[in-house]
């Protein structure tokens, strides 16, 4: 595996210099600054490149941005509807001036109006850590009770309702300004902050758009870049759905093995491809993460690793980020399902054949707690998943293990 890692650009917390002493290979970063629709111009594309080249004294880092995550898909691709077909065109071209610069992995997603969601960003563990938290409760009194959005109630079982009032009562203004800013106010590395306004106006918006909608529209997106994607040598790794599951009455297409199916189908081509994110993946019980690389890995272009641990066994509920290597996935089974992959494809010559990962989220540990940094993205925390997952992989390759 290619040992990346996330920076959020020069007001990153995480610096250059951390992340050369954490033993990182290569950078994953976007430019998050650029308004969604319009083109990452070459000229931001090299600022981005030379921001990541050296470290604080101005030594050379020897760190490449590698993988781009993400070029943001617009609302309006998602719903064909306004300037969606010159928000395409736009995409097409950021991605042609992104292959110029020597970037060979775009990381993508087609989440409908949110990207990942979490009720709590630094839920407390037992140990004093802090991790993100999605608490199915929480997200129902936020949807019934703060946004107050038509027919919610009627998606959440009678239990859930319930619970879910009696929570919302016992709050105060300050933890429900609170919880809304965790849904909606402005996620991490996003472009674009959102109003709880906003969120209704966007859901309204999405109304005609079924799941067969979406899928649909999803393949006439896929039908025209990811031929241009296979012309010019990008690789195109779709995110799945983070949490897996209906929020909000949105549709979601991304969130099973059957749905990567379904799209990789649609458009045929090596360069149309996986992001393969074991925690949003797994945050549904019937998603066999080492299964699902051993049968989609030729298509995996990009790896998130990362943990959670469910609260139950429902299809829709709660959980948290756990440590890389607790949680419900199998960490040593699914590294030892990429490594198999690695194998298969250095035996057949593939350019591709070491595969990019990244130490997904982390929990606040140590000095990360009170340091400010994005939520999900410690120092230290990521620092000690790298260290986990970078042994699992040296022991599973090891000339004693063969």
């Amino acid at each position: 595996m290619r040992h990346t890692w996330r920076w959020f650009g020069p007001k990153d917390r995480v610096s250059i210099d951390d992340m050369l002493q954490a033993g990182v290979q290569g950078v994953v970063t976007a430019l998050h600054h650029v308004p969604t629709g319009t083109v990452w111009t070459p000229e931001e594309i090299e600022k981005r490149q030379g921001e990541l080249a050296v470290m604080r004294d101005g030594s050379p880092s020897g760190l490449g941005w590698e993988v781009i995550e993400s070029l943001p898909v617009s609302e309006a691709i998602k719903t064909q509807t306004g300037d969606w077909r010159a928000h395409i065109a736009n995409w097409i071209t950021s991605m042609r001036n992104l292959r110029k610069a020597g970037i060979e992995v775009l990381c993508y997603n087609f989440m409908p109006v949110l990207d990942w969601t979490r009720t709590d960003l630094a839920w407390r563990r037992p140990n004093g850590a802090r991790c993100m938290r999605f608490d199915f409760i929480d997200f129902a009194a936020f949807d019934v009770h703060i946004l107050q959005r038509k027919g919610a109630a009627e998606d959440f079982p009678e239990a859930v309702r319930e619970e879910a009032a009696r929570r919302f009562a016992d709050m105060d203004d300050a933890r429900r300004e609170q919880l809304a800013g965790n849904v909606v106010f402005g996620l991490p590395g996003a472009a674009e902050s959102f109003s709880l306004q906003d969120v209704r106006n966007l859901l309204e918006s999405y109304a005609p758009v079924t799941d067969q909608v979406l899928r649909r529209n999803f393949n006439d997106f896929l039908e025209q870049v990811a031929p241009v994607a296979q012309d010019i040598g990008m690789r195109l790794c779709c995110h799945p759905d983070d949490p897996p599951f209906g929020l909000l009455g949105l549709p979601r297409v991304m969130s099973t093995e059957s749905d990567y199916v379904e799209r990789m189908a649609a458009v045929d081509l090596p360069a149309n491809g996986i992001t393969l994110c074991s925690g949003s993946l797994g945050a549904r019980p019937d998603n066999d993460l080492p299964g699902m690389m051993d049968r989609l890995g030729r298509r995996v272009h990009f790896l998130h690793l990362r943990n959670v641990r469910r609260d139950s066994n429902a299809i829709r509920g709660s959980f948290f980020e756990d440590e890389h290597l607790g949680g419900q996935t199998d960490m040593v089974a699914l590294v030892a399902a990429i490594l198999r992959e690695e194998g298969r494809r250095r035996d057949a010559g593939r350019a591709d054949a070491v595969i990019p990962m990244r130490p997904d989220h982390g929990q606040d540990i140590l000095d990360d707690i009170g340091r400010g940094g994005q939520p999900g993205y410690p120092a230290i925390g990521r620092l000690k998943g790298l260290a986990e997952l970078r042994g699992v992989e040296m022991a599973l390759s090891h000339g004693a293990m063969a």
